[in-house]
This record gives structure tokens, sequence and C-alpha cells, in this order.
């Protein structure tokens, strides 16, 4: 079985998306579950979790509608506005719809290098402890300090690193990542997507060699059971396709334990996520 923890659906807008650039030109058009769902058959994807990819509120509830038509969008990471006054009334409303598991900001691109020690959001994140939700760790290297600042003052909060933080792949370095990203995966309620790699190396040559030196070190630091896989689809298509992602992944595995490999590829979603039951 295979939980893809990291996926995202989008109207396109280029005022919207603005992200999206011209060396990602190919990915500059709607992507809705129908897309999604005919290359997860093929994948062989059994659910995904459906991660904000634009900061307003709105989207929040777009997800929540299609994961209510579509039984494979098994929860969805929404975006929330964690430095508002009324947060807790918002998380409440949210909690309600039994599909919304966590939320994420897109610190990576905040001017602010302090941004997660701001006391308006952290009070937000305090916030989300008493509704079970988790937080999505969106940052770069130059981040980890203070997102190990921000998990060690949360310890009863789900915290969930994506993309590994980002390394630099394409140009092969990890002097100012491993570190940090060792001090990072210390902390207990910290878990790790194994997503974003292809994009962040040379996205038409990349091999499974090139990710290998951070995939051993994201395996060596938080172990199989607090990391997940997740595929950044359609982001991933600038750099090849769904099925060539988790085959990559399945390669990497190919060595590991039956155990490993299920707590990669599902078990560790189905517990960070509170997915519920599965349907037979």
């Amino acid at each position: 079985m295979i939980i893809d923890a990291h996926q995202h659906f989008w109207s396109y807008d280029p005022n919207r998306q603005p992200w999206i650039d011209e060396s990602m030109s190919s990915i500059r058009r709607d992507f809705g579950p129908k897309d999604y769902s005919r290359a997860a058959v093929d994948a062989g994807v059994f659910g995904t979790v459906a991660v904000q990819a634009e900061q307003v509120e709105f989207e929040t509830q777009y997800l929540v509608c299609l994961a209510e038509r579509h039984s494979f969008i098994r929860g969805v990471v929404g975006w929330i506005d964690l430095r508002s006054r009324d947060i807790n009334e918002r998380l409440y409303d949210c909690a309600h719809t039994g599909i919304v598991k966590g939320f994420r900001h897109v610190v990576q691109d905040e001017p602010d290098p302090d941004f997660l020690d701001d006391p308006k959001f952290r009070r937000g994140i305090a916030a989300l402890d008493a509704f079970g939700f988790s937080y999505d760790l969106l940052i770069l290297p130059h981040h980890l300090k203070s997102a190990k600042r921000l998990v060690e003052a949360f310890p009863n909060v789900r915290f969930v690193l994506d993309h590994l933080a980002k390394p630099d792949i394409a140009n092969g370095s990890t002097t100012e990542w491993k570190t940090d990203f060792s001090s990072l995966a210390k902390s207990p309620n910290v878990t790790c997507k194994l997503s974003g790699l292809t994009t962040q190396a040379d996205r038409q040559n990349w091999t499974l060699e090139d990710l290998r030196v951070y995939l051993d070190h994201a395996f060596e630091s938080f172990g199989p059971s607090r990391l997940m896989f997740g595929s950044d689809w359609p982001v991933c298509l600038v750099a090849g396709d769904l099925k060539g992602v988790v085959e990559m992944m399945k390669m990497y595995l190919s060595e590991a334990s039956r155990e490993e490999q299920s707590a990669i590829l599902w078990e560790t979603a189905f517990e960070v996520y509170r997915l519920g039951e599965f349907a037979s």
C-alpha cells in the first residue's frame, strides 16, 4: 500500500501562483482530482494527503470539498492565519470537518529569517494541540535552527518537515543542511517527508544516486518510523511524473525490511495525519 503524503490541487492563475515561474511552465494549468487519480492508479497509490499551495483560507475549504467528493483524498493540510486573534474559533470550525488534519505556512517565502519565532505565530501553533492538528514545516536550510527552537517549545504538537527542508541537491551541497537537519531530527515530535527531492536536483538529468546521500541522511537521522513518502505532485512533473517518483522511492527502499518499507510508504502518514480507517 502507498499513501502519498504530499500532493496539491489548484486552478491556475498567475496572480495566485506566482511561484510557478518560466522554468515550471509545464505546470501552468489546472490540476484536479481526475488528473491525479489517473496517475495514481498507474503508480499504485491508494490514498493521498492534499496540501495547500496558496495562503488563503478559501483554499482549505476548497480542498475539503474535493475530499468530500473523492475518497482517495484521505486528509487535508490547509492554511489558516495562525496569527489571527480568533484562531481558536477558526480551528474549531476546521476540526468539525473531520478532514482537515493540519496546517502549514509558506515560511520559505517569508522575508524574516526568524519568522518561526514570531510570538503571534507561536500563539497559533500553541492552539493546534487542543484540536489535535499537526503543523507542516515548509522551510529552507537556513530556517532549520529556528525550526528546532519551535518544535522544542511545543513538544505536544506534531510537526512534519516537508521536502527535507529543500537541500541544494542540484549542486550536491550538504554543508548548510546536514548538521542542522540532524539536530532537528532529535526532537521526537517531528517526522519528515521524503518528498520534493527530484525538483531540487537537476530536473532533467537526476538519478537515484544524486538523491541517495540526502535520503540516507534522512534515514539515519529520523529512522523509518518517522519518515513518510510524498510525491509533491504536480510540482514533480517538471522533473518527471508521479510513477517515476514512486518507482524511485521503491528502488531506494528495495534493501529495507518489509516493516521499514511499510512505515515509509503508508504507516507513518496514517499515524501522523490520523487518517482513520480505510474502506475495504
